[in-house]
């Protein structure tokens, strides 16, 4: 048991580290909203990101400190990530104009009078819709990737993290530490964008179209928050 302490020390670090980053939650969920079934893609694609970004801020803290302003592109890093939310949630909230848009058409139902019935609509063929979609979902995954790599790269605090490591008596608890610590950011994010993905999926099966448009605005209003708040004390 004991050989697995630096494993599930850091698996319980990582996990609390991204879940009570609201800045993290507050990226991943607009994407993930408008995944639904796939949204795991978009957590999965997020934490590669901010693991990557990590490793790049920890190896040009350790090596290049002297060298270069590490602390000064960390902060422009933060900076960044704030801007970048905010224009996440305005995403979000324009996604809600858009896919409302509906038209009307004048319809006989049973010889009644004619009168005025609201459908909604797409304005292109069904093919090019789909083809639409899976673009979409591209561009989510890849902004999922690139937002989690800003991420990584933001903060000074991220190389900290890693410190417990050089505190480990072999080689092998530092492997495991490691080990741990990408297994937790992944693993929390993933659960996190299912169970977003889950609820966005259910409301929009369910044609609870008012339920699923509040899931919306109250994730893009969560980003441009914390966004809001994020560019301005960085």
């Amino acid at each position: 048991m004991t050989d697995s302490i630096p494993l599930l020390g850091a698996l319980f670090t990582s996990m609390l580290h991204v879940l009570t980053g609201p800045d993290h939650l507050a990226a991943v969920t607009p994407f993930a909203i408008e995944a639904k079934r796939k949204a795991w893609k978009v957590g999965l694609l997020w934490a590669i990101g901010h693991l990557v970004g990590m490793l790049i801020i920890g190896l040009l803290f350790m090596a290049l400190r002297e060298a270069i302003p590490v602390d000064r592109i960390s902060q422009h890093a933060e900076q960044l990530v704030g801007l970048v939310l905010i224009i996440v949630g305005i995403w979000s909230i324009y996604k809600i104009v858009v896919k409302n848009k509906k038209h009307q058409h004048l319809h006989l139902h049973n010889g009644d009078d004619p009168y005025i019935h609201s459908h909604s609509h797409d304005h292109a063929a069904i093919s090019s819709h789909n083809h639409s979609h899976d673009r979409g979902e591209i561009v989510n995954q890849w902004s999922s990737l690139s937002i989690g790599l800003i991420h990584g790269v933001a903060g000074i605090a991220h190389a900290l993290l890693f410190l417990p490591v050089l505190g480990f008596g072999s080689n092998l608890e530092g492997f495991q530490y490691i080990i741990g610590f990408g297994l937790g950011i992944i693993l929390s994010m993933v659960v996190y964008a299912i169970l977003i993905g889950k609820v966005s999926s259910l409301a929009k099966n369910g044609h609870n179209d008012m339920f699923f448009n509040g899931i919306r605005l109250g994730a893009g209003l969560f980003a441009i928050i914390i966004g809001c708040y994020w560019f301005m004390t960085s």
